[in-house]
């Protein structure tokens, strides 16, 4: 069947690479709060809500999970400290009830020191050689995410592997001539002004916009094995207005070829494939619900443009959508599908007040309120990840005889990222290496002149020495020098 959308190893636990942060006490906490800009407000839910339609056992499924076993069943390795840090549960008993710090009139002072100590936990990873990306994820799938598209610029990169001293050239316009999906792209582009901030003035809009075209084209032609779907200018989007065009072609490549790859088949084969993990989880979370849907005979079509989109197109609130990007780049390729998991169980109630056929059913749940309590229901799907492997579920929906490239690629990829060294070395290494190119440029020159040609290589060790020394006198500025990174 065609498809409709197309057109033709090691982590550090404890941050073992000792960073001039170590240094900073806790008095200069507030300075570290000040020196860094927000870009996006928190909007933590409190942990401790309670939902009136749950029954005991459900909201008990529902909680906030146990930071170690959530944290292992999604690969995510770091120091119990860290642990309950990221995941919000620090200063509570076992049992998840909150203890002393939790009183009302403590509760902005517990979020802005947790918020703080959150920072410096990424910095600290950041800086980590090698980088611990584990810790990373940690902290992007935790309550509140990344915090700032400061951050995110810092972090995103870190969790696809890209190297942001070797980023590929803007692309220009040379990638729309004579390229058999322009119109379509053109076309998609042109419809997609809510997914521009409110208040951008048109022109600034019209300049994105075109980036946003060569942007897509750039990949497309890069890459003659990926098919362009509608909806894929919603992911595309996202990373341009955080990560900008060189940075954001760099992170669309890595994601086109890896969590993306099965929505860029010729046909809708892989795609129908990654909808049909739904059912399966809703099966085993509530069969009254998961057997509703099956006699409504409403299918998975309902969350097609969820998935494809990382849920871009239908979500208002760009700080929401940021909150989810941030959840899916930490995440195993199909976490979109659990996160689709929960909020058809999250409106269970509704669905099941629905009249029983597919019209209603499909209206109702292709709608997504807008006021979803995002950081809660982030949890549950890492929960659900953890209580229904993908391997488990393939087979009982005899999914397994389906080659996923994503799913199957997904292993080797996540091993790559924890062998990343931090931007320091990599900026040095850099320098080094444009150093090493100036002096060799200089050597046709010095002909067959040994005078000539030791000045030449006494150049080239001078300015390598140089540009360590640089790096190296930053790296003792702490912690205001340091603070400007972020």
């Amino acid at each position: 069947m065609a498809c409709p959308f197309h057109s033709q190893q090691h982590v550090s636990s404890a941050f073992d690479c000792p960073s001039p942060m170590d240094r900073v006490p806790a008095s200069q906490l507030d300075e570290l709060e000040g020196a860094i800009q927000c870009e996006v407000e928190l909007n933590l839910q409190p942990s401790g809500l309670q939902l009136d339609t749950l029954t005991p056992q459900r909201q008990r499924d529902r909680e906030l999970p146990g930071v170690r076993d959530t944290l292992q069943g999604c690969n995510f390795a770091a120091g119990k400290e860290t642990n309950e840090l990221l995941c919000g549960t620090a200063g509570r008993t076992c049992d998840g009830r909150a203890g002393e710090l939790s009183e009302p009139n403590r509760t902005g002072e517990m979020l802005g020191s947790k918020r703080k100590q959150k920072l410096l936990l990424i910095h600290q990873a950041l800086t980590s050689d090698p980088v611990a990306v584990e810790t990373l994820r940690g902290a992007a799938v935790s309550e509140g995410g990344l915090l700032t598209d400061e951050i995110r610029r810092k972090v995103w990169p870190k969790l696809l592997s890209v190297n942001v001293y070797n980023l590929p050239p803007k692309p220009g316009r040379a990638v729309r001539q004579n390229h058999k999906d322009y119109t379509q792209v053109q076309l998609d582009v042109s419809r997609s002004t809510h997914r521009f901030p409110q208040g951008m003035r048109a022109e600034q809009r019209r300049v994105l916009q075109e980036q946003l075209i060569d942007l897509i084209l750039h990949i497309l032609r890069a890459h003659p094995e990926l098919h362009y779907y509608q909806g894929y200018h919603d992911i595309t989007v996202t990373l341009l207005l955080v990560a900008g065009e060189r940075m954001g072609s760099a992170l669309l490549e890595k994601l086109s070829t890896h969590h993306l790859r099965d929505f860029m088949d010729p046909t809708m084969d892989s795609t129908k494939h990654i909808l049909n993990y739904l059912m399966p989880i809703l099966q085993r979370e509530s069969l009254r619900l998961h057997d509703f849907m099956l006699r409504a005979e409403v299918g998975t079509i309902f969350a097609l443009s969820w998935l494809i989109t990382w849920y871009g197109h239908v979500l208002t609130s760009f700080p929401h959508i940021l909150r989810l990007y941030d959840f899916f780049l930490a995440s195993h390729p199909l976490m979109p599908v659990y996160f689709a998991a929960v909020i058809v169980l999250h409106r269970e109630a509704e669905v099941l007040a629905c009249d029983c056929d597919m019209p209603s059913v499909h209206q109702l749940l292709s709608q997504i309120p807008q006021n979803l309590p995002y950081e809660r229901l982030i949890f549950w799907a890492l929960q659900l990840f953890q209580r229904h492997p993908h391997a488990e579920l393939a087979k009982q929906a005899a999914l397994q005889h389906h080659k996923s490239i994503s799913i199957g690629s997904f292993s080797a990829f996540q091993l790559a990222t924890t062998q990343q060294r931090p931007d320091a070395v990599l900026r040095r290494q850099r320098q080094q290496d444009s150093a090493h190119a100036e002096a060799a440029a200089l050597l046709p020159m010095a002909g067959h002149s040994p005078l000539v040609k030791a000045a030449v290589w006494g150049i080239s060790a001078t300015l390598g020495a140089a540009a360590l020394a640089v790096t190296q006198t930053a790296l003792e500025w702490a912690p205001e020098f340091l603070l400007q990174l972020f």
